[in-house]
Formats: structure tokens, C-alpha cells, sequence
């Protein structure tokens, strides 16, 4: 029998809400006699909304001051979404778990009803994502790439408005919050290769709390910490961040992880694309396809994005 609280901190938006209330009724589902509270802090990244990410800069935006909460011992631990988390953590502190990833793809919302290949010249497609813009960029380039920032509601509202034809979000956070019926078309990996961990929550712990890393074990998911282990150690080999249109994609099978990574230019009309399939250690797969990348060019482009920050 577990006895005591335990005290989650979280992000305030509506899908941050989800992700901690998730974990909150896993937590007391398995533990009964467990309170488990959740505490709302605002991040750097909530409260400057006027501003594309791109050119905000710094990396962890949206948990960085969830973290100095847990390093401050103000609470036990942090929920996150995987893609806004550094793949340098601070001393003392670990992604102790990851539980089984949701749909990684992007989906579309059409105001219309139409495809976003149906879409005429000319129309208006929101996104406050770089890796997105580019890919889009580069498949339709007749179509006007319009920055997009807000949580989902703001951003499905700005689309009913007629401020855009058509918007572009993480299909995992629109399944989360109820909203899946609402999707025009979910993307294929081949036409919008997804975020660096998109879709997968990561549960952040003081590596000394032994009691907390106890309590959360069960939530654990190995294939989805092999899959996401393996892009962020292609996004740390090439030291990028929201600011640069990076993405990677990886699944696994069995021992196999088969890894899928893309660096491009911010205009989209340079991209190079690398797979890779082993039964490596997840870090050196990832480690191993970034390298190959960088050598064919992804250096140049990322220095060149970095360049005109």
C-alpha cells in the first residue's frame, strides 16, 4: 500500500492538462491511497505568443521552468511532451519514463473541406513550425506559409475565422484532446516527416528520488524509448533545436529500429533524407544517420539556417 502525495507539475494549456491528468489517473488507478496533485507553471514558451518560435531562440522554452521546480524539490515530477524537450538535461534530473507513443504524424484541417493538395494558389497555411514549412514548402510551393502560434483552440478558432485556408498540427495532441474528427487528412511520414519525438509524453524525474522513479516505473514503454531515443540522438549529433527544419522518424520491430531523418532548408528547396535500418544501440543508429547526413550537406544547411536567425 502507497501512502503520501506526490505532486505533478505541468504546463497550463488545455492539452499539457491531458497529458499530466493522463499520467495523474494512471498514478492513482495503480495506487489508490496516493494523492496526486498537479501544479500548473508557465514557461517562458506560454507566455511569449506574438512572437514565431523560430526567432524567440533558446532551447527549452517549455520546460525550463518546470524543471527548476523539480530542482528545487517544489514538485516530484514533470510531465512533457518529448518533442519540447533538450536533448541536454540538467544535472540531477532524468527522463525516467516514456509510456507508449501516440500517432507521431501531423494532421491537416482544411477550412473547406479540400485536401491540402487540392488547394489552390495562393491559399493560406498555418503552421509555427519550421520542419513543417519546409516540407510543405518543397511539395507545394504555390501555397502561402502563414506562422501560427496558440494553443489548439486558438489555433482551430484563427482557421474558422478565415485567417487561413488550411492548418497543420501534431495529430497526436488533436487525438489527446478529442478533436480527430475534425482532421481533413492525417499526413503520411513520406509527405510530412514528423518532429523529433512528436506524440510521445516524457516523464521527468530527480535521478536521486528514488520513491518517484519507483512509483512511475510501470508507465514505461521500451519500444517507444528505443524509437525516441534514437531521434533525439540525431538531433543532438546535429545540435538543432525548434530554430532549424529538422525531423526524424523512427519505428521498431522486434530488435530492428528502422530510423527515417531529414535536414532542410527553411525555404524548402533543399532537402536531404537519409534511412537507416540496424539493431544498434539506439544512440549510435541515430548518432550514425546524422553523420551521414551532415556529410552530404546537412552542415552547410543548418549553418546557413542558424546563420539567418
Amino acid at each position: 500500500m502507497t501512502r503520501g502525495t506526490l505532486t505533478i507539475g505541468s504546463r497550463g494549456s488545455a492539452l499539457a492538462r491531458w497529458q499530466a491528468e493522463w499520467v495523474q489517473t494512471r498514478l492513482t488507478e495503480a495506487y489508490p491511497d496516493l494523492a496526486v496533485d498537479i501544479r500548473t507553471i508557465k514557461t517562458q514558451g506560454d507566455k511569449i505568443l506574438d512572437v514565431p518560435l523560430a526567432k524567440v531562440g533558446g532551447k527549452g522554452l517549455f520546460v525550463k521552468e518546470i524543471e527548476d521546480a523539480l530542482l528545487a524539490d517544489e514538485i516530484d515530477l514533470a510531465v512533457h511532451s518529448m518533442k519540447d524537450v533538450p536533448t541536454v538535461l540538467p544535472e540531477g534530473l532524468d527522463i525516467a519514463v516514456i509510456p507508449q507513443r501516440e500517432d507521431p504524424r501531423d494532421a491537416f484541417f482544411s477550412r473547406t473541406g479540400a485536401a491540402i493538395e487540392e488547394l489552390p494558389a495562393g491559399a493560406v497555411i498555418g503552421t509555427s513550425s519550421l520542419r513543417r514549412r519546409a516540407q510543405i514548402a518543397r511539395r507545394l510551393p504555390h501555397l502561402i506559409l502563414k506562422d501560427l502560434r496558440g494553443n489548439v483552440d486558438t489555433r482551430l478558432r484563427k482557421l474558422a475565422d478565415g485567417e487561413y485556408d488550411g492548418i497543420i498540427l501534431a495529430y497526436a495532441g488533436v487525438k489527446r484532446l478529442g478533436l480527430a474528427e475534425a482532421v481533413t487528412r492525417v499526413l503520411p511520414v513520406d509527405f510530412s516527416l514528423p518532429a523529433i519525438a512528436q506524440g510521445a509524453l516524457g516523464l521527468e524525474t530527480r535521478v536521486a528520488d528514488e520513491r518517484t522513479n519507483g512509483l512511475i516505473a510501470f508507465l514505461h514503454h521500451p519500444p517507444t524509448q528505443r524509437a525516441v531515443a534514437a531521434e533525439r540522438a540525431f538531433l543532438r549529433t546535429l545540435e538543432g533545436g525548434c530554430q532549424v527544419p529538422i525531423a526524424a522518424h523512427a519505428t521498431v520491430d522486434g530488435d530492428r529500429i528502422h530510423l527515417t531523418g531529414l535536414v532542410a532548408s527553411v525555404d524548402g528547396t533543399r532537402v536531404i533524407t537519409g534511412t537507416t535500418v540496424g539493431n544498434d544501440d539506439p544512440d549510435a543508429l541515430g548518432t550514425a544517420l546524422a553523420n551521414d547526413l551532415a556529410a552530404r550537406g546537412a552542415t552547410e544547411i543548418l549553418r546557413e539556417c542558424y546563420a539567418g536567425d
